[in-house]
């Protein structure tokens, strides 16, 4: 194996194409990433489900490289999704829990981010759909009636339309801009999540007349007659309706691509589906006879085909890169009586593997990824590893940029992996979920953790036990038999690696220059 060693200039897209075999590097793609919500392993066709089809995300594996060794670096939303931006691994920098809809930004300002290695290299960057970040610089304390900042801008988007953390949270509101869209001055918005507001139902009461009942917590302010977490009085006209956010954010996407068709984008597209409260619209009702959840991974399938359909109208598909995966593994029972457990059946949400959302188990990290950029990314399966962090320093050798040592302490060039050019993928690669695990190769090593074996509200095996924990994820990728006593010295090895990596703040050398495999 050749290794062709590069800095971070403009030759690096050069280098890359060569190793791919092209003689003449390319104008940079444009770049669409569509980060799905709690979608686990098994949830769409083409990674095995049987009772729901997803025939335009089938369509896109078809079209470029399926990954199955693809994890996010949390079992949970935010540390996911502050992962992908920063290119750190989230338990470095504390307050990276799944966050209030008050709290504060939590994503440097000083740091490169990932549409920050965009814009730099010339993109316009947008952002639309769940943020769930943090805004503002101290948490509790926005004006809603403003405009609120810091936000995305401060951290290299161009244009944004969010929700400012999940669907089940308050403020449920939408900004553009970080300013709340269809806020009228006669009713200001005021959010807190410590008290309710005098006047104001709420989840616990009156409910009988909520559209959706909650089975555990969420019952909270009361929004388009579903409750939630957090409370916040005001903004009745820009309240959202939640049957309508599938087809406004996807309208929204759509037209940061016909306005930027003739420049180079990077398209951050960030859904709420398929995460509580699952509503889908009601061209979507009754598609898949699993209930609310299964509707939704139908809508979330519209959602990409009109993504797709879009490029393919605009003359941009062939030089657009589309990724697709999602921030953590599934979910049932996540706080909603919307029959997601009753109706379930034989579906298996995180396919062969154990856990789920919030869990250090496999279900919990091990995701869908699928990468398509026609005549560049091969069409194909890949087995290699690889993580949701590596995107940053990917992306940085896609577009020449350069990345300071301080920046992306976490992030490795996978580049040539991800299209589908080379199958040396993560030597090891750290995951996070309350406590901390390493895979290197086929082992996996979950340090030992006082926490519960049960997430009580969601069913959800977590995988915390007082005990070593090492799976041979070859042969037992349902990770049954705990091999810490028969393979003493591999847990040996790999607890000192994961103390290390935690110890020094990085895993990424800061003088190593980038590698292009060929």
């Amino acid at each position: 194996m050749e290794i062709c060693r590069i800095t971070f200039t403009s030759l690096a897209l050069g280098c890359v194409m060569l190793a791919m075999g092209h003689a003449k590097a390319p104008t940079p793609p444009n770049v669409v990433f569509i980060y799905a919500d709690d979608l686990g392993y098994g949830d769409t066709s083409i990674y095995g489900a049987k009772r729901v089809h997803t025939p335009n995300i089938d369509r896109l594996a078809r079209q470029g490289m399926r990954f199955t060794n693809a994890y996010s670096s949390s079992a949970t939303c935010t540390p996911s999704r502050y992962s992908v931006m920063t290119g750190s691994y989230a338990f470095r920098k504390p307050g990276t829990g799944v966050l209030p809809g008050d709290a504060a930004l939590i994503v440097p300002t000083d740091r490169a981010t990932l549409p920050d290695v965009f814009k730099k290299a010339g993109y316009t960057t947008g952002i639309v759909g769940k943020w769930h970040l943090g805004l503002g610089e101290k948490g509790g304390e926005q004006d809603w009636n403003e405009e609120v900042t810091p936000g995305p801008r401060e951290v290299g988007f161009d244009y944004s339309f969010i929700m400012a953390a999940t669907g089940d949270r308050v403020p449920c509101v939408y900004l553009e801009n970080q300013k709340v869209v269809g806020l009228v001055e006669e009713d200001p918005i005021h959010v807190s999540y410590k008290h309710a507001f005098p006047g104001e139902v709420t989840g616990d009461m009156e409910l009988d007349q909520l559209k959706m009942k909650p089975s555990a917590g969420h019952n909270q302010a009361v929004v388009n007659g579903i409750p939630r977490i957090g409370y916040m009085v005001g903004g009745k006209d820009a309240q959202w309706k939640d049957e309508d956010r599938a087809d406004l954010f996807t309208n929204k996407a759509i037209e940061f691509l016909e306005k930027n068709k003739d420049n180079p984008f990077f398209l951050y597209f960030a859904t709420h589906d398929i995460h509580v409260p699952r509503v889908p619209h009601s061209r979507f009702v009754g598609k898949t006879g699993m209930g609310a959840r299964g509707d939704v991974i139908v809508e979330l399938d519209w959602t990409v085909g009109k993504i797709l359909e879009t490029l393919d109208r605009l003359g941009l598909a062939k030089n657009t890169l589309v990724i697709l995966s999602s921030d953590n593994g599934p979910v049932i029972d996540d706080g909603y009586q919307d029959r997601a457990v009753e109706l379930l059946g034989d579906h298996k949400p995180a396919g062969p593997f154990r856990g789920g959302k919030y869990s250090m188990f496999e279900g919990g990290t091990r995701q869908p990824l699928i990468v398509r950029w026609p005549g560049h990314a091969k069409r194909g399966v890949s087995d290699a590893v690889v993580s949701q962090v590596d995107f940053l320093a990917s992306f940085a050798a896609l577009t020449g940029q350069q990345l300071e040592s301080e920046d992306a302490p976490d992030s490795f060039n996978l580049l040539p992996v991800l299209l589908g050019h080379s199958k040396v993928g993560r030597e090891d690669y750290v995951e996070y979920a309350g406590s901390l695990a390493i895979r290197e190769g086929k082992w996996k090593y979950i340090r030992p953790s006082k926490g519960a074996a049960f997430e009580p509200t969601t069913a959800t095996e977590l995988g915390n036990s007082p005990e070593d924990q090492l799976y041979d994820l070859i042969k037992d990728p349902g990770e049954r038999h705990n091999l810490a006593i028969e393979q003493s010295e591999v847990v040996r090895r790999l607890s000192t690696k994961l103390a290390r990596y935690e110890r020094d703040g990085r895993t990424r050398d800061a003088k190593d220059s980038l590698e292009v495999t060929h």
